[in-house]
């Protein structure tokens, strides 16, 4: 390739392009029926999403972050209690929580996988929290505020290490809510259960997110909610529609958070190639590991846990000087980008917070060495070689 070339970092024309038939024929049938908020391209897009995913219910709403938020109502998590996440995620996760007025503890990451620390969540319940004997709720030692639940997020195409996270949510009677939003299709192994489960199908609920750039993207803002309990999946559905049990029966005051007929029925074309989509992207990183292998010393790759098969919504590596690396790679016509480079703890947002440098160790290491690569399903195999050439190519050069 010559310096000339580009490398995008990711690529949304080719597939729709590629799908553009199909997508022009959801938008004759909208515009031939005039049915553009709710009904039957909802209802199937969340028909066959609840069935990819392997639970009962889906409740498609019109972002990622309203997913989360009204899982989070219908869980029916109180103002004032506290919800435990990671800081090393996206800031609509910990939005969210504040938006349905309650409190954001954090828990570290793990350094491996990047996603939450049992132990680091163990310690905090164990020994920051006490049950309440009159309420047999646990409190927060600090702040006296209830625990109510946790929400692990599946970062990067991962997932969470479940298992040991659940066993401790049953043992303190917190609700689980799994933020899937980068995770379409990922799998975990319950060691517990021996059997291989689906992202967001082992909490209560769990929000999905298809912003354009996800393994399975809307043509604009778009989410759902996935679950097994029909009582949260109905309150959930009023939430989305102003509190609606029927047209103008508001039962509770709700939100304008509905899904556009258009976007769902773009999801379904999409979602018939996402097992597709996904097993190249794992391709991808795999090729990515082999040419990567041998500058470990300098490049630390993706791991990818026993229990888990990601999905790779982004290749994720890290590196002493990030961004001399992001430097060297646009010089050769490469793009990159940095998923996250501040920590959600140390956010002007999050100041009020009390948090300060040091506070979580590990996302903060992290968050100062990540790089994502290209990755896309239609990354070209050439393509991905001269990323991991000029990748190489610049640790050997700053080797010391």
């Amino acid at each position: 390739m010559t310096r000339t070339a580009k490398i995008p970092f990711l690529d949304l024309v080719t597939p729709h392009q590629e799908l553009k038939a199909e997508l022009l024929e959801v938008v004759e049938k909208a515009l031939g029926n005039a049915g553009f908020i709710g009904g039957p391209m909802v209802e199937d897009f969340e028909r066959e999403f609840a069935k990819f995913c392997d639970t009962r219910y889906c409740v498609a709403v019109n972002s990622g972050t309203d997913a989360l938020r009204f899982a989070f109502m219908a869980a029916d998590i109180k103002p004032g209690e506290i919800i435990v996440t990671v800081p090393h995620t996206f800031i609509a996760t910990t939005e969210a929580i504040s938006q349905v007025g309650a409190h954001i503890a954090f828990v570290d990451i793990d350094e491996q996988t990047y996603t939450m620390d049992p132990e680091k969540l163990r310690d905090y319940l164990d020994n920051r929290c006490t049950l309440d004997p009159a309420s047999g709720k646990l409190r927060e030692k600090a702040s006296n505020r209830a625990v109510s639940a946790i929400v692990p997020v599946h970062l990067y195409g991962q997932t969470a290490d479940m298992d040991p996270i659940l066993e401790l949510a049953d043992k303190y009677g917190l609700a689980v809510i799994e933020d899937a939003c980068q995770a379409h299709g990922a799998e975990y192994f319950s060691r517990k259960d021996g059997q291989w489960k689906k992202a967001g199908t082992m909490g209560r609920a769990a929000a999905f997110s298809f912003y354009p750039g996800k393994n399975l993207g809307a043509c604009g803002e778009a989410g759902a909610i996935n679950t097994d309990d029909e009582e949260m999946a109905k309150r959930m559905k009023m939430i989305r529609d102003h509190g609606q049990a029927k047209k103008y029966y508001h039962d509770i005051e709700g939100y304008n958070g509905r899904l556009d007929a258009i976007q769902a029925g773009w999801l379904s074309v999409k979602l018939r190639h996402l097992s597709n989509w996904n097993k190249a992207r794992r391709d991808l990183a795999h090729g990515y590991h082999e040419l990567l292998a041998e500058a470990k010393d300098s490049v630390a790759i993706p791991v990818e846990a026993p229990w888990t098969k990601g999905v790779y919504h982004l290749y994720v590596i890290r590196v002493q000087d990030r961004e001399a690396l992001q430097s060297a790679l646009a010089e050769a016509g490469i793009s990159t980008g940095i998923h996250y480079p501040i920590p959600l703890h140390l956010q002007k947002a999050y100041a009020h917070l009390g948090f300060k440098k040091g506070d979580f160790p590990v996302t903060e290491r992290v968050a100062s060495e990540i790089v994502s690569l290209p990755m896309f399903p239609q990354l070209q195999q050439e393509q991905l070689r001269e990323v991991a050439k000029r990748v190489k190519e610049f640790v050997s050069s700053h080797v010391s």
